[in-house]
Protein backbone atom coordinates (compact mmCIF):
# COMPACT_ATOMS: atom_id res chain seq x y z
CA UNK A 1 0.00 0.00 0.00
CA UNK A 2 1.36 3.46 -0.41
CA UNK A 3 2.86 5.33 2.06
CA UNK A 4 1.47 8.67 3.80
CA UNK A 5 3.63 11.44 4.19
CA UNK A 6 3.59 14.41 6.28
CA UNK A 7 4.50 17.61 4.44
CA UNK A 8 4.20 21.50 5.10
CA UNK A 9 2.60 23.52 3.31
CA UNK A 10 2.13 27.35 2.56
CA UNK A 11 -0.50 30.24 1.27
CA UNK A 12 0.39 31.42 -1.48
CA UNK A 13 -0.74 34.98 -2.43
CA UNK A 14 1.26 35.54 -5.41
CA UNK A 15 -0.58 34.52 -9.16
CA UNK A 16 -0.15 34.54 -12.36
CA UNK A 17 3.07 33.13 -14.41
CA UNK A 18 4.93 35.73 -12.77
CA UNK A 19 4.61 34.90 -9.30
CA UNK A 20 4.49 30.86 -10.12
CA UNK A 21 8.05 31.56 -11.79
CA UNK A 22 9.02 33.19 -8.27
CA UNK A 23 7.14 30.99 -5.82
CA UNK A 24 9.81 28.15 -7.94
CA UNK A 25 12.91 29.85 -7.95
CA UNK A 26 12.79 29.74 -4.18
CA UNK A 27 12.39 26.14 -4.57
CA UNK A 28 8.39 25.29 -3.63
CA UNK A 29 6.03 24.70 -5.85
CA UNK A 30 2.46 26.29 -7.04
CA UNK A 31 -0.49 23.75 -5.97
CA UNK A 32 -3.66 23.92 -5.58
CA UNK A 33 -5.97 22.35 -2.61
CA UNK A 34 -9.47 21.52 -3.79
CA UNK A 35 -12.21 19.01 -2.95
CA UNK A 36 -15.28 18.39 -0.40
CA UNK A 37 -17.33 21.01 -1.64
CA UNK A 38 -14.38 23.99 -0.73
CA UNK A 39 -13.14 26.75 -2.48
CA UNK A 40 -10.00 25.78 -3.82
CA UNK A 41 -6.92 27.29 -2.12
CA UNK A 42 -3.47 28.31 -3.59
CA UNK A 43 -0.48 26.77 -1.40
CA UNK A 44 3.24 26.21 -2.01
CA UNK A 45 5.00 22.68 -1.73
CA UNK A 46 8.45 22.44 -0.81
CA UNK A 47 9.81 20.67 -3.91
CA UNK A 48 12.53 18.76 -2.22
CA UNK A 49 10.02 17.57 -0.07
CA UNK A 50 7.79 16.87 -2.42
CA UNK A 51 9.51 15.10 -4.70
CA UNK A 52 10.54 12.51 -2.58
CA UNK A 53 7.15 11.82 -0.97
CA UNK A 54 5.68 10.73 -4.05
CA UNK A 55 8.87 8.05 -5.06
CA UNK A 56 7.08 6.03 -3.22
CA UNK A 57 4.43 6.03 -6.20
CA UNK A 58 1.75 8.62 -7.49
CA UNK A 59 -1.38 7.85 -5.13
CA UNK A 60 1.33 8.35 -2.07
CA UNK A 61 -1.33 9.63 0.56
CA UNK A 62 0.19 13.17 1.83
CA UNK A 63 -0.66 15.18 4.68
CA UNK A 64 -0.70 18.73 4.55
CA UNK A 65 0.05 21.33 7.31
CA UNK A 66 -1.33 24.38 6.91
CA UNK A 67 -1.95 27.40 8.67
CA UNK A 68 -1.74 24.92 11.70
CA UNK A 69 -4.16 22.32 10.95
CA UNK A 70 -3.55 19.03 8.82
CA UNK A 71 -5.64 17.91 6.07
CA UNK A 72 -5.32 14.47 4.04
CA UNK A 73 -4.80 15.39 0.25
CA UNK A 74 -3.80 12.62 -2.52
CA UNK A 75 -1.73 14.37 -5.89
CA UNK A 76 -4.52 14.31 -8.57
CA UNK A 77 -2.04 15.98 -11.74
CA UNK A 78 1.31 16.61 -11.58
CA UNK A 79 3.02 18.71 -13.80
CA UNK A 80 6.75 18.45 -15.09
CA UNK A 81 8.96 20.81 -17.11
CA UNK A 82 9.35 18.52 -20.24
CA UNK A 83 13.25 19.16 -20.64
CA UNK A 84 14.39 20.38 -16.92
CA UNK A 85 11.85 17.53 -15.18
CA UNK A 86 11.13 19.66 -12.30
CA UNK A 87 7.83 20.16 -11.03
CA UNK A 88 5.98 23.31 -12.22
CA UNK A 89 2.49 22.71 -10.73
CA UNK A 90 0.47 20.19 -8.64
CA UNK A 91 -3.51 19.57 -8.08
CA UNK A 92 -4.38 18.15 -4.81
CA UNK A 93 -7.28 16.50 -4.24
CA UNK A 94 -8.55 16.21 -0.38
CA UNK A 95 -9.71 12.79 0.87
CA UNK A 96 -11.00 11.68 4.27
CA UNK A 97 -10.29 8.15 6.20
CA UNK A 98 -12.43 5.70 5.09
CA UNK A 99 -13.70 7.75 2.17
CA UNK A 100 -13.66 5.50 -0.71
CA UNK A 101 -11.47 7.20 -4.30
CA UNK A 102 -11.10 6.29 -8.14
CA UNK A 103 -7.08 5.82 -8.85
CA UNK A 104 -4.73 4.51 -11.27
CA UNK A 105 -2.27 2.01 -9.94
CA UNK A 106 0.36 0.21 -11.89
CA UNK A 107 0.14 -2.99 -13.49
CA UNK A 108 3.54 -5.11 -13.35
CA UNK A 109 4.09 -8.49 -14.79
CA UNK A 110 5.68 -11.12 -13.55
CA UNK A 111 7.08 -14.60 -14.86
CA UNK A 112 8.23 -15.76 -18.21
CA UNK A 113 5.76 -16.57 -21.61
CA UNK A 114 7.04 -18.39 -24.38
CA UNK A 115 9.89 -17.40 -25.91
CA UNK A 116 7.99 -17.69 -29.55
CA UNK A 117 5.89 -15.14 -28.75
CA UNK A 118 5.89 -11.27 -28.11
CA UNK A 119 4.34 -10.11 -24.85
CA UNK A 120 1.72 -6.86 -25.57
CA UNK A 121 1.11 -5.03 -22.28
CA UNK A 122 -1.90 -3.06 -23.88
CA UNK A 123 -2.61 -1.19 -19.85
CA UNK A 124 0.24 -0.59 -17.91
CA UNK A 125 -2.47 0.52 -15.05
CA UNK A 126 -5.85 -0.21 -13.97
CA UNK A 127 -8.47 1.82 -12.49
CA UNK A 128 -9.77 0.62 -9.51
CA UNK A 129 -12.06 2.46 -6.63
CA UNK A 130 -10.39 2.13 -3.14
CA UNK A 131 -10.25 3.46 0.67
CA UNK A 132 -7.73 6.95 0.35
CA UNK A 133 -6.01 5.48 2.98
CA UNK A 134 -5.13 2.03 1.44
CA UNK A 135 -4.78 2.25 -1.54
CA UNK A 136 -2.24 -0.68 -3.38
CA UNK A 137 1.02 0.74 -4.90
CA UNK A 138 0.55 -1.72 -7.67
CA UNK A 139 -1.28 -5.09 -8.92
CA UNK A 140 0.88 -8.07 -10.33
CA UNK A 141 0.14 -10.08 -13.18
CA UNK A 142 1.81 -13.47 -14.12
CA UNK A 143 2.70 -14.42 -17.54
CA UNK A 144 4.44 -17.16 -16.47
CA UNK A 145 4.08 -20.02 -19.24
CA UNK A 146 2.12 -17.93 -21.55
CA UNK A 147 1.78 -18.90 -25.00
CA UNK A 148 0.69 -16.91 -28.27
CA UNK A 149 -2.84 -16.28 -27.98
CA UNK A 150 -3.01 -16.61 -24.17
CA UNK A 151 -4.03 -13.42 -22.50
CA UNK A 152 -5.17 -11.50 -19.15
CA UNK A 153 -8.03 -9.21 -19.14
CA UNK A 154 -8.89 -6.52 -16.39
CA UNK A 155 -12.07 -8.24 -14.95
CA UNK A 156 -9.56 -11.64 -14.56
CA UNK A 157 -6.43 -9.53 -12.14
CA UNK A 158 -6.23 -10.57 -8.76
CA UNK A 159 -7.15 -7.10 -6.57
CA UNK A 160 -6.46 -6.74 -2.73
CA UNK A 161 -9.00 -6.71 -0.40
CA UNK A 162 -11.21 -3.54 -0.07
CA UNK A 163 -10.50 -2.37 -3.94
CA UNK A 164 -12.64 -2.93 -6.56
CA UNK A 165 -12.12 -2.92 -10.60
CA UNK A 166 -13.88 0.77 -11.93
CA UNK A 167 -12.35 0.00 -15.31
CA UNK A 168 -13.96 -1.80 -18.53
CA UNK A 169 -13.79 -5.95 -16.90
CA UNK A 170 -13.03 -6.74 -21.00
CA UNK A 171 -10.28 -4.45 -21.85
CA UNK A 172 -7.25 -6.50 -22.36
CA UNK A 173 -4.68 -5.78 -20.03
CA UNK A 174 -1.67 -7.95 -22.10
CA UNK A 175 -1.58 -10.50 -24.63
CA UNK A 176 1.23 -12.69 -25.95
CA UNK A 177 1.23 -12.05 -29.69
CA UNK A 178 2.95 -14.29 -32.75
CA UNK A 179 6.52 -13.08 -32.93
CA UNK A 180 6.72 -11.77 -36.65
CA UNK A 181 8.78 -13.61 -39.50
CA UNK A 182 11.55 -11.64 -41.18
CA UNK A 183 9.12 -11.57 -44.64
CA UNK A 184 6.63 -9.78 -42.63
CA UNK A 185 9.26 -7.54 -41.27
CA UNK A 186 10.52 -6.41 -44.54
CA UNK A 187 6.80 -6.32 -45.72
CA UNK A 188 5.84 -3.96 -43.58
CA UNK A 189 9.39 -1.36 -43.73
CA UNK A 190 8.56 -1.27 -47.37
CA UNK A 191 4.99 -0.11 -46.56
CA UNK A 192 6.59 2.06 -44.59
CA UNK A 193 9.20 3.40 -46.69
CA UNK A 194 6.53 3.62 -49.47
CA UNK A 195 4.00 6.01 -47.07
CA UNK A 196 7.02 8.48 -46.71
CA UNK A 197 7.92 8.22 -50.16
CA UNK A 198 11.11 6.25 -49.92
CA UNK A 199 12.06 4.54 -53.10
CA UNK A 200 14.09 1.79 -52.92
CA UNK A 201 17.46 1.32 -54.79
CA UNK A 202 17.10 -1.75 -57.22
CA UNK A 203 20.03 -3.85 -56.82
CA UNK A 204 23.02 -3.29 -59.47
CA UNK A 205 23.40 -6.13 -62.27
CA UNK A 206 26.96 -7.71 -62.11
CA UNK A 207 29.14 -7.06 -64.56
CA UNK A 208 29.22 -9.71 -67.24
CA UNK A 209 32.15 -11.63 -66.76
CA UNK A 210 35.16 -11.65 -68.97
CA UNK A 211 35.46 -14.74 -71.31
CA UNK A 212 37.95 -17.49 -69.92
CA UNK A 213 41.30 -18.11 -71.49
CA UNK A 214 40.41 -21.14 -73.96
CA UNK A 215 42.84 -24.08 -73.03
CA UNK A 216 45.89 -24.51 -74.56
CA UNK A 217 45.90 -20.90 -75.85
CA UNK A 218 49.23 -19.17 -75.29
CA UNK A 219 48.27 -15.58 -72.56
CA UNK A 220 49.00 -12.70 -74.51
CA UNK A 221 52.46 -11.11 -73.63
CA UNK A 222 52.88 -8.12 -71.58
CA UNK A 223 54.15 -5.00 -73.26
CA UNK A 224 57.72 -4.08 -72.82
Amino acid sequence: MADEVRIQAEPRTEFGKGGARRTRRAGKIPAVLYGHGTDPRHIALPAREFGHAIKGGANTLLTIQLDGTSELALPKAIQRHPIRGHYEHVDLLLVRRGEKVTVEIPVTLTGEATRDGLVDQQLVTLTVEAEATNIPDHVEVSIEGFGVGDNVHAGQVALPEGTTLVADPDQVVVAILAAPTAEQLDAELAEAEAEAGIEREEPTEQAEEAPAETEGEPAPAAAE
